[in-house]
């Protein structure tokens, strides 16, 4: 088996049905890290669970996930990409369904990070799979398809799982994954080459455990920070430090002493990956940033149900669908300089946020929202493909697994972190509207005291409170809007393609 890249390009049905296989996986497990959302009420009921235990739905999938993406290149490594990438399809296909059969809530979140670390192999190994497939000059094709997974699939996993929520029941959120699971599994086991044969790697142990220890920790306290009022919390404070002491700790065991380390950290002395990851990380802040807030203002607010604002969502998701293709055009034609596509594109998602801020209201109707998705959908459109193809042209075909792996995990911290800091500049602008306007209606004002001769003081505070929520969404957006344009200039850290397309690969 030779270690060289170009034999693993395929052609013609081939490279199709591995990319048909790829990408049901992708969307498998990105839909299903957004799906669940908006079920989670839904289930929360039928299992008979508090809010703080149904988060963990979510929160153990991703802490799961996350773990597992840090190990991807090594787990490929030894027990060969076919293998790994096979086994992740199955696994996470049957973990789908015994959720879906669950009886008790602890069933569902043992079952759904059992799924988290299935589903955490298979979206770098996807990306790499797919870089591998098509050919140097066509790179952009592939990316382009492997984008359409990851920025479509948030989109259309809320819409998807309202409708089936209203539809069906919230176990068929699970077992719609049975069939595009089976389908890729049989593609995969019958066309999936292997880079390399597998070899035995020994384990390092004391990574693992480190690793799993700080991002799971990390992931636990980004998750569940607010809601447990961050660091008044004797558990956020403990797993804080664990967070930071397990991170610490593995970087130096892994730079220093460990013989055979599982995750290869040496790369991100490669500018170009540590900056790729850095704004992978930023795609993250706006992609999920913009998908949080957005399904939960119109439903909670204006109400929509989760049906509409699952249309809402997909007027976004048209007009990444649309335009994606022209990112990998410009990427194949190798005549801009991408960090300028890159850096337009933050501050066109950034935008489209300011827009959605403005038209914020307790009022506003579904077309008014319309201009604003689709200005960040041409933004989200433009910033994937440049980004994928900029990070993989900047080490060589070998280290492919490796910059899959660290792009995919910064994007994915990216979104915990947005949503993070969402959800707690929300609660703490609702709170500060709520005093502001509360202490503003009192009976010496006229208004107030006319709106009360005939409605009930309930129905003012009513007022108070919807219009106190409307103001902190809108201060949300605001913020999600400039935290998308103050992070564009870091596209200045890439390194300046030389010339055309094939220097930018490092051919």
């Amino acid at each position: 088996m030779q270690h060289h890249h170009r034999s693993l390009v395929e052609y013609g049905w081939r490279r199709l049905l591995v990319t048909l296989a790829v990408s049901l996986a992708t969307m498998l497990e990105i839909v299903d890290s957004t799906i669940v959302n908006v079920a989670l009420p839904t289930i929360q009921g039928n299992l008979g669970a508090t809010i703080d235990e149904a988060a963990w739905v979510v929160t153990g999938y991703i802490v799961a996930n996350v773990v597992v993406i840090s190990l991807t290149p090594w787990l490929q490594a030894r027990f060969g990409r076919k293998q790994y990438y096979t086994a992740s399809i199955v696994g996470f296909t049957l973990a789908s369904v015994l959720c879906g059969l669950s009886g008790s809530f602890a069933e569902l979140v043992f079952w759904r990070i059992v799924q988290g670390i299935f589903g955490g192999g298979l979206i770098s190994t996807s990306q790499a799979i797919l870089q591998e497939t098509y050919p140097p000059e066509e790179i952009g094709k592939g990316q382009g398809i492997f984008a359409l997974g990851v920025v479509v699939g948030p989109t259309i996993g809320p819409a998807l799982g309202g409708f089936i929520t209203d539809q069906l029941s919230w176990r068929w959120v699970f077992f719609i994954n049975i069939v595009p699971g089976v389908l890729a599994a049989l593609l995969t086991l019958w066309l999936l080459r292997n880079p390399e044969q597998p070899r035995r790697l020994p384990v390092d142990v004391a990574g693992i455990a480190l690793l799993a220890a700080g991002i799971g920790s990390l992931q636990y306290v980004l998750e569940e920070g607010e809601r447990k009022n961050w660091f008044a919390d004797g558990g956020i404070m403990f797993f804080t430090a664990l967070a930071v002491l397990g991170l610490l700790a593995f970087v130096v065991w892994e730079l220093r002493y460990a013989e055979h380390p599982v995750v290869d950290l040496t790369i991100l002395k490669n500018r170009g990956v540590a900056a790729g990851s850095l704004l992978g990380m930023t795609l993250g802040i706006s992609l999920y940033g913009s998908i949080l807030i957005l399904p939960q203002f119109v439903q909670s607010i204006l109400g929509f149900t989760a049906t509409l604002s699952g249309y809402l969502i997909m007027i976004r998701a048209a007009a990444i669908g649309l335009l994606t293709p022209v990112a990998a055009l410009l990427v194949m034609r190798g005549k801009l300089d991408m960090r300028w596509v890159i850096g337009g594109a933050f501050v066109l998602v950034g935008v489209g946020n300011f827009m959605q801020a403005a038209v914020t209201t307790t009022s506003t109707g579904f077309w008014e929202f319309a201009p604003m998705l689709i200005v960040g959908g041409i933004g989200l459109s433009q910033l994937f493909v440049p980004l994928s193809v900029a990070i993989f042209a900047s080490a060589p075909p070998r280290d492919t697994p490796k910059v899959s792996a660290f792009f995919n995990l910064a994007r994915q911290l990216g979104g915990s972190i947005a949503t993070a800091v969402l959800v707690t500049i929300l609660d703490r602008r609702e709170a500060f509207h709520y005093a502001a306007l509360a202490s503003d209606a009192t009976l010496h004002r006229l208004p107030v005291s006319q709106y009360l001769a005939h409605a009930s003081p309930l129905a003012l505070y009513d007022l108070i409170s919807h219009q106190a929520q409307t103001m902190a969404f809108a201060d949300t957006a605001l913020w999600t809007a400039i935290i998308s344009i103050a992070l564009a200039p870091l596209v200045i850290l890439m390194r300046r393609p030389r010339g055309g397309m094939p220097a930018m690969l490092g051919e």
